[in-house]
């Protein structure tokens, strides 16, 4: 058998998202119990959402829970390159040939077309897709379009019956209806691949044996094996790994669960505890012990022991699991270390002196006003958000709509920050003074305390996330129902 090559192929926008170590560090388990290599590759097509600093977090944050790769953008490699944004070539070659062979058309339909399409099925209640209209086109009409400059994308054409019947190492036989299948768009308008398309190309490219995904991915996969069936490769393993669920059985979420590796690791989680955390998701030594590395799981790996079931991320275990490696793993001296590298980095402590030193007289007076750079959660009530003119309503809605404008900002910075939160005072017609206060209590546990901006800027977005959603919680919660109007109310104010 050809070695083992496993990859992670994370996009670049957003915060580094715990599902994402938990598919790399099974894909990075597998691949080093048997002797293959790990690669990282960087999804970054979509040029208006990447960014380099999602980039940097993300690497950043595998690196820190202790997982490494064999190929990547920053390491380099026998495949590379290792960003799809370089690869654009690659993918025009490919496309070519598709062409060539009449295995792809162009489509020339308007989005107002697309539009309804889609309203007319939804309306007969019909599988929504592609009615295939440019299929029909001509070579000449073809042309013709192309030459007045129609802007136009490349989707792919597809069996009109029948099923598309594919193994799953967790899963056993598949079966897809191809009636369920869409005749994916594979080059969009701006010439820049799609998931489907990049995504195939690339794990062919570089000699990928086995595909590890999360189970979202299981209704995509015809249209994948369509592709290696065009281009006449030989297709990967797949193996498509439960998702993680929150205690509600619902799908993980930022909304209901801190999601992002920045989170924890703010928080003071240790990176071998959170990693062992996620290695129990779905899988068990075969000891039953509970407590073990990344390398005891390597030893013991077998990916077919994964459970189906969806796993449960519980803050509460993990709490338990980072107190053991707490108290077993670190004697005073390392613990003394470790907290101190923690809460009094000098990049930390750069940032918060400033702000304190301009309202301290005495050292003593640093813990109780600048305590809550230090915390996770603030112990605050009801109590602490009376106000002569914000009732909880109001003041929830502030919390939320703040939250919501500040997951926007692609810059983490003082002025971007001001300027979101100004504006948004602005759009609800509120004095500045008025619509920060609920902002003060949730970030700093306190009406009065330090510039609330800056201490936006220096907690970041993962920490100041939770405590707001906390303080949402304190102030009664949003019901669904709530929710959707004042999604609407925001959306009117974007």
């Amino acid at each position: 058998m050809s070695q083992i090559r496993t990859r992670i192929a994370p996009s670049p926008t957003g915060d580094p998202h715990v599902g994402t170590a938990y598919i790399a560090l099974f894909n990075w388990c597998f691949a080093r119990q048997q002797g293959g290599k790990f690669i990282l590759r960087v999804e970054d097509t979509d040029q208006h959402r990447s960014t380099t600093q999602s980039e940097h977090d993300i690497l950043n944050s595998l690196n820190w829970l202790g997982l490494t790769w064999d190929e990547g953008p920053d390491c380099g490699g026998d495949f590379g390159p290792y960003r799809q944004s370089q690869r654009s070539e690659i993918y025009r070659q490919h496309i070519d040939q598709l062409l060539d062979k009449q295995k792809v058309f162009r489509c020339f339909c308007s989005s107002e077309r697309l539009d309804q399409i889609r309203q007319q099925q939804q309306q007969e209640k019909l599988q929504p897709g592609y009615d295939g209209h440019c299929l029909g086109l001509s070579d000449e009409e073809i042309v013709e379009k192309l030459t007045a400059g129609e802007p136009h994308v490349i989707r792919m054409t597809k069996p009109e019956s029948g099923d598309c019947v594919f193994d799953d190492l967790l899963r056993g036989e598949v079966r897809i209806s191809w009636s369920q299948v869409d005749m994916q768009v594979l080059i969009k308008s701006d010439d820049l691949p799609t998931y489907h398309f990049a995504n195939v190309v690339d794990d062919h490219l570089m000699q990928i044996s086995h595909v590890i995904r999360g189970e979202e991915w299981i209704n995509s996969t015809p249209k994948h094996l369509l592709l290696y069936a065009y281009f006449d490769w030989q297709p990967p393993v797949f193996c498509h790994m439960p998702l993680l669920r929150n205690p509600d059985k619902s799908k993980l979420s930022k909304r209901k669960n801190p999601t992002s590796i920045g989170y924890y690791r703010a928080m003071g989680y240790l990176p071998q505890a959170l990693a062992n955390y996620l290695g129990m998701m779905g899988w068990s030594m075969p000891s039953g012990d509970e407590k073990f590395s990344i390398e005891e799981m390597t030893e013991a790996f077998d990916l077919t022991r994964v459970s189906l079931g969806g796993p449960i991320f519980d803050t509460e275990k993990l709490d338990w699991l980072n107190g053991k490696y707490i108290r077993e793993d670190l004697s005073d001296a390392q613990f003394a270390e470790r907290y101190g590298a923690w809460a009094f980095s000098s990049d930390k402590v750069a940032k918060i002196v400033p702000l304190l030193k301009q309202r301290v007289e005495r050292f003593s007076d640093v813990a109780g006003l600048g305590g809550f750079f230090l915390s996770g959660l603030l112990d605050i009530d009801m109590d602490d958000f009376a106000h002569k003119t914000l009732d909880a309503q109001l003041q929830a809605k502030i919390l939320q709509f703040s939250l919501w404008r500040l997951e926007q900002l692609q810059h983490w910075q003082r002025d971007n920050i001001e300027d979101t939160l100004q504006s948004l005072s602005n759009s609800l017609q509120l004095k500045i003074r008025d619509f920060l206060f609920p902002l003060f209590v949730a970030i700093s546990g306190k009406a009065v305390s330090t510039s609330v901006i800056e201490s936006i800027q220096i907690l970041g977005m993962d920490i100041c996330r939770a405590r707001m959603r906390h303080a949402i919680a304190v102030l009664g919660g949003i019901s669904k129902k709530q929710a959707k109007l004042l999604e609407r109310e925001f959306r009117d104010l974007s």
